[in-house]
């Protein structure tokens, strides 16, 4: 057994070389799966490699013929067994017997998906959401109080953030906790319908206990959100007095926990039940904080929930890697017609098609997992105080912001292209992708909608667009204004496309070149980003002064637009991160030479997706637009012989895929009904086929 408390590892690269020449015709042999997989594995291999042997145990699978009351009572079990191995202890405290190990804690948690992803989250309620808010928002007092029960099971909780007519918008919670001084106690109140705490897991049916999110009220003033430590059932199970909920029911996924409702009238709970690491309650009601601005104070507080983002993000690149490790490996074993009437049907990754359709998704679960290594490094850095800084806490919460929402978006692509990729088996619940992706749906709504997560981004995208301005004269910003202007209609009125159609002209491989180089890969990416951006800020500049209604009608005017300028972001983030992974590998390697062909095509891709604007902006000349998807052919037509080997790497057993279709049966079937029809036509026996009998005919009649 693994030791839970390993140190991450440090990688130290060779220089990338870019030399990636697809002109030569050199074969393609030889890499190093290994080093591959060490790249995946990332900076805490042997947690990761635990939680993969964790996932692997039979007594943790999912078992899909259970109903959802027997599912439930499984995943419970099983959490009790997940105590057993250790590893829920990983992130917590050492005063309360834990590791203090916050990346590795996340390395061993995203594995449990290929467990059950019902076991995965429940367990991240309990320690990531409940544990976490306890641990991050409050004291040592309530550390020592709470936490060895957390650990161990004895104190089974809720995280009572969400309200029904409240999601993402935390800070205008209606649940209230309003102070008492003649009795030193919290009423906490959900005053109406829509204040009722909604989605939550272990509310249902195991929670004992919730951290509550209220708006603090003491002296007739409220002091924004702030989280309760709150009893809500006995030991027989039943509500406390003044605590009710309902049963969220069956879901659409993730049956095996109980998400519900809870809702509180006049509950009481003593005034050191406030967790008070960032805002504190006297006995005679005053309030004290040691962040003394209310807005940087709720951000603060509700930025040290950052993980849960993190891990959703490592759990997607998983899905990804799993989803088409199957997909693929069935690719190369399913066949379908008989094209060149050799006697054997097509291989289905033979096809052009389906080529496209899965080998770009490879490229892209690279550059998440990738993307999501550095990630973690710098959550581990911030929460475990090696790097612990407001600017690095606040490009944490931008980062994790920005590659949650396009990794689960990327997965539930993945996942569904999968599933269509291997046809009715995919469908089949044996074969595991339609049951991951199910449960996987709600990881997009979690801990924020994604959509809202990248509008954030876009906000402090724009907030360094403002800060070029600060500071500056009216002078000085019209000059800035009027440079970005004259660059952006030089490029509307086709000089630039002009000039690059010349240099262009009548030599596809300069342009093919051109498109290869990595500078100029992350130029047009990053200009998806800047340039709308740019526009953006301009326009909002227009109204600076003019009233909040007149403001708020033209950032909604540009709302998509910023998102969509934010996902670019998220990408141009997964990209970077590839190509600083490509120096871990031996320059001049074949290795580093395929690693590199996967970052041109999710490079590629991306920009072939946005062929038009790249067109339209000017940053694309006609010429280089159109050998894009050309060049995007020829680099999966060299990757395809090495397809089985790259999600080998991902190195999932069966034991951990647990899909029949992916477990050798499929080929086992196909040799078989090879060797019948060998042994028929050898035989002399097979019967003549009335298609050739009709093609003789009509041969002699000409």
């Amino acid at each position: 057994m693994t030791d839970i408390t390993t140190e991450p590892r440090t990688d130290n690269g060779a220089d990338h070389d870019d030399d990636h020449d697809l002109e030569t015709g050199t074969s393609v042999s030889g890499i190093d799966r290994d080093a591959i997989y060490a790249a995946i594995l990332g900076t805490w291999p042997e947690l990761r490699e635990r939680g993969r042997e964790i996932s692997a145990m039979p007594e943790f699978w999912r078992d899909d013929s259970l109903n959802m009351p027997e599912h439930r009572k499984r995943v419970f079990e099983q959490m009790h067994k997940l105590v057993e191995v250790g590893t829920p202890k990983l992130a917590f405290p050492k005063s309360v017997g834990g590791h203090e190990n916050h990346g590795g804690n996340l390395a061993v948690f995203e594995q449990l998906l290929l467990a059950d992803p019902s076991l995965q989250i429940k367990s991240g309620v309990q320690y990531g959401l409940f544990g976490s808010a306890i641990m991050h928002l409050g004291t040592e007092v309530h550390h020592k109080r709470w936490l060895p029960g957390v650990i161990d099971l004895s104190i089974p909780g809720a995280f009572a953030m969400t309200e029904s007519g409240h999601g993402s918008n935390v800070a205008a919670l209606a649940t209230t906790a309003t102070y008492d001084e003649s009795t030193e106690e919290w009423v906490i109140n959900t005053p109406f319908r829509n204040a009722w705490k909604d989605y939550l897991g272990n509310a249902a049916k195991d929670g004992v206990a919730a951290v509550v999110f209220a708006q603090l009220i003491t002296k007739g003033v409220n002091h924004g959100v702030h989280a309760f430590y709150v009893p809500i059932r006995d030991g027989e199970g039943n509500f406390l007095e003044g605590v009710g909920g309902d049963d969220d029911g069956v879901k659409g996924g993730l049956n095996g926990i109980d998400n519900g409702r809870l809702h509180f009238t006049n509950v009481r709970i003593p005034r050191d039940y406030l967790l008070n690491r960032y805002g504190s309650v006297e006995p005679d009601g005053t309030y004290s904080s040691p962040i003394e601005s209310p807005g940087r104070r709720f951000f603060v507080m509700t930025g040290t929930l950052v993980q849960g983002r993190v891990s959703l993000d490592g759990s997607a690149a998983v899905a990804q890697q799993a989803s088409l490790q199957i997909a693929v490996t069935y690719a190369n074993q399913r066949r379908q017609f008989d094209n060149t009437r050799s006697g054997r049907e097509t291989v289905l990754l033979d096809y052009g098609r389906h080529q496209r359709r899965l080998i770009p998704r490879i490229a892209t679960a690279f550059a998440a997992t990738f993307a999501h290594d550095e990630l973690l490094r710098e959550f581990d850095a911030v929460f475990s105080g090696a790097g612990d800084t407001p600017e690095r806490r606040a490009d944490l919460e931008t980062l994790a912001a920005a590659l949650k929402p396009l990794s689960t978006w990327q997965a539930m692509d993945t996942m569904q292209e999968a599933r269509e990729a291997c046809g009715g088996a995919g469908f089949l619940a044996e074969n595991r992708i339609v049951g991951l992706h199910h449960d996987f749906d709600v990881y997009t709504t979690f801990e924020g909608d994604n959509n809202v997560l990248h509008q954030l981004v876009g906000k402090r995208l724009l907030d360094d667009y403002a800060a070029k301005f600060k500071g500056v004269d009216a002078r000085g910003q019209a000059r800035i204004v009027a440079g970005q202007v004259a660059g952006k209609a030089f490029r509307e009125i086709g000089l630039a496309r002009l000039g690059g159609t010349v240099g262009d002209l009548g030599n596809s491989a300069r342009s093919v070149g051109w498109l290869r180089e990595p500078e100029n890969q992350r130029e047009l990416l990053e200009a998806r980003v800047e340039e709308v951006i740019a526009e953006i800020g301009m326009e909002l500049g227009k109204v600076a002064k003019a009233s909040p209604a007149e403001q708020n009608d033209v950032f909604n005017a540009n709302q998509d637009k910023l998102i969509r300028a934010a996902r670019a972001y998220a990408e141009l983030t997964q990209w970077d991160a590839f190509t600083r992974k490509l120096e871990t590998f031996d320059a001049g390697s074949e290795t580093h030479r395929v690693m590199t062909w996967l970052r041109d095509l999710f490079g590629l891709s991306l920009i072939e997706r946005d062929l038009q604007w790249y067109l339209l902006a000017g940053r694309l000349t006609t010429r280089r637009a159109r050998l894009v998807t050309g060049y995007i052919d020829r680099l999966i037509q060299r990757l395809r012989p090495l397809s089985q080997e790259l999600v080998d790497t991902f190195g999932y057993s069966n034991e951990q895929l647990r899909a029949k279709i992916s477990n050798g049966q499929e080929l086992e079937r196909q040799e078989e009904a090879n060797a019948h029809y060998v042994a028929l036509r050898e035989s002399g026996e097979e019967p003549q086929d009335e298609r050739e009998i009709y093609r003789l005919k009509r041969g002699s009649r000409r």
